[in-house]
């Protein structure tokens, strides 16, 4: 049984792949880095991530890309032998553009070291590459209008404006031929996310619609030839939960179709899980897995309607794995811990290092906290509801200016923070720093006011988040108790839906260290363990 979402935590976009008896779905990473994440599976069921494959500077360079900007919407294919993965880095999200570049990397191997990437186009973002049984290749993007009013955080339909596709030359690694608009999108616009496969002489083009919240939708389509003209699915949408405001899974939209070797049938989908009463989501868009079945040559969801389920039946018998439960990492290796990852840069070793002081990873203290450039933030997704996370932190800091913690965060404006600080009067403090959805300003609040003086030594610092309730912890100096800091805070704004709205930001609620020296003196904090536990 798949028990959805197979993705848990921020894994939005999925686009599917299948290579025999293995099935990869690669997922958008946005500004966090290495780029693009992929998943392996041979049931469907349980999914392991294997890879990040942009990982070089030649690969990804997101440094000053915007909040929710970087890699958008990766499409992962197979064929003459190596994998293909197309992926657009978007520099710009505020105003009327996106200065959104598309790229192709390939490997032989989806382990394997990929390409560096070849430059395709810039028209627009969510590119795909569809390769046809006479060896031709096509790639798809949607246009974007920048004519229109429409702004980050409110998209408006007719910037959106319509999916072109042209021929792709795997020689030349160039596009050739006229450039088509093949499909303009249906009625409830915001049209995007093109996959294109072919099934009994038809060609069918799946896309992404209204807009990545709570309006969003698969959208299917069909033709006898490529270039159209697309018919609408008789229903318009495969997937969505759009009027469905009680389903499980909400925002569902943007996946991509794939065939077991049996050839049952299955669609991957974006989704999430608000929690109410504010109705947001911190775990950001998951992964899910809908089965369908072919009716009149229309693609349908096999238990009827739209609207996805939690539960999936597969015929292969598998079972979800048991949750790992609590995970702790001593940082005895050389290499991250597999889930961890940072900010933009390509150079992590100007933030952070797991040699230097062995069993610690070694925070280097650069730029504050939310800096589009150059900032030491390690952090994991959160993939429960409700969780706690522990860390030790030995951090000597010689002025206010030098901050080092504990985060649960998501971007410059949405982010709650325990940490080691100097304080001019107190001393060696621990505090309690907040920006709760602060757009466009990002102004930081203290809970805690100046803090609390602290020991010598290490300290460690805690947190639990029940749903929308958050709690800061420490103790220090051989103290066995935790001891509470500041008041409950708002969990739920650390989610797509805080602060600036459902449309302002996309990724997901991470947690994790942090170090910033904005005196530039590069001021080191040293972290031994790192615990993250569900709570049940």
């Amino acid at each position: 049984m798949i028990r959805n979402p197979i993705l848990p935590g921020f894994n939005p976009d999925p686009s599917i792949c299948r290579v025999g008896e293995d099935y990869y779905i690669a997922t958008s990473t946005f500004e966090w880095y290495p780029g693009v994440q992929i998943h392996h599976s041979r049931d469907l069921v349980n999914w392991t991530l294997v890879r990040r494959p942009l990982e070089r500077k030649s690969q990804l360079d997101m440094r000053g890309n915007p909040d929710s900007c970087g890699v958008w919407a990766p499409c992962l294919s197979h064929a003459d032998g190596l994998f293909w993965l197309v992926y657009t880095d978007v520099k710009r999200f505020d105003g009327s553009f996106k200065d959104a570049h598309n790229y192709i990397v390939t490997s032989p191997t989806i382990e394997g070291e990929w390409s560096d990437p070849i430059y395709v186009n810039s028209s627009g973002f969510d590119p795909s590459l569809f390769h046809d049984d006479d060896g031709r290749k096509w790639f798809l993007n949607m246009q974007w209008n920048h004519r229109t009013e429409s702004f980050g955080g409110a998209p408006k339909s007719p910037a959106f404006d319509g999916i072109l596709m042209q021929e792709w030359d795997a020689e030349t690694k160039t596009l050739k031929g006229p450039i088509s608009n093949i499909f303009p999108g249906s009625a409830l616009g915001l049209v995007e996310g093109p996959h294109l496969f072919r099934r009994n002489g038809w060609y069918y083009l799946t896309t992404a619609e209204g807009g990545t919240g709570y309006n969003h939708a698969v959208t299917m389509a069909r033709s006898k030839t490529i270039g159209g003209p697309y018919e609408l699915h008789p229903d318009n949408h495969l997937i969505t939960s759009k009027d469905a405001p009680e389903a499980e899974l909400q925002r569902s939209g943007h996946g991509q179709y794939v065939e077991t070797p049996e050839g049952e049938v299955y669609h991957t989908h974006l989704c999430s899980r608000p929690i109410e009463p504010h109705r947001r989501s911190p775990l950001g868009r998951e992964t899910a897995l809908q089965k369908c079945v072919w009716k009149d040559d229309w693609l349908y969801l096999e238990h009827g309607g739209m609207v996805p389920a939690v539960d999936v039946p597969v015929t292969n018998g598998a079972e979800a794995a048991q949750d790992a439960g609590r995970v702790v990492h001593g940082f005895d290796t050389a290499m991250l811990p597999t889930e961890f990852q940072w900010l933009r840069t390509p150079e992590p070793e100007r933030i952070f290092s797991l040699t230097e002081r062995p069993g610690h990873l070694r925070l280097i203290g650069r730029e504050s906290i939310g800096s589009w450039f150059e900032q030491a933030l390690v952090a994991r997704r959160q993939e429960h509801h409700r969780f706690r996370a522990e860390t030790v932190v030995d951090f000597s800091p010689d002025t206010y200016q030098q901050v080092a913690g504990l985060t649960h965060y998501y971007n410059r404006h949405k982010l709650h923070a325990v940490a080691v600080t100097l304080h001019e009067k107190l001393g060696r403090v621990v505090t309690v720093l907040s920006c709760p959805g602060d757009f466009p300003h990002a102004k930081l609040v203290w809970p805690a006011g100046s803090g609390v003086p602290v020991p010598d030594g290490p300290v460690h610092l805690a947190i639990e988040v029940d749903d929308n309730d958050l709690q800061f912890f420490w103790r220090a100096g051989g103290a066995n108790d935790w001891e509470p800091i500041g008041p409950m805070l708002d969990a739920s704004v650390i989610s797509d839906e805080g602060g600036r709205g459902e449309h302002g930001s996309f990724t997901g609620a991470f947690v994790g260290v942090f170090a910033f020296d904005t005196s530039g003196r590069a001021k080191a904090a040293d972290f031994d363990d790192f615990v993250y536990e569900p709570i049940v």
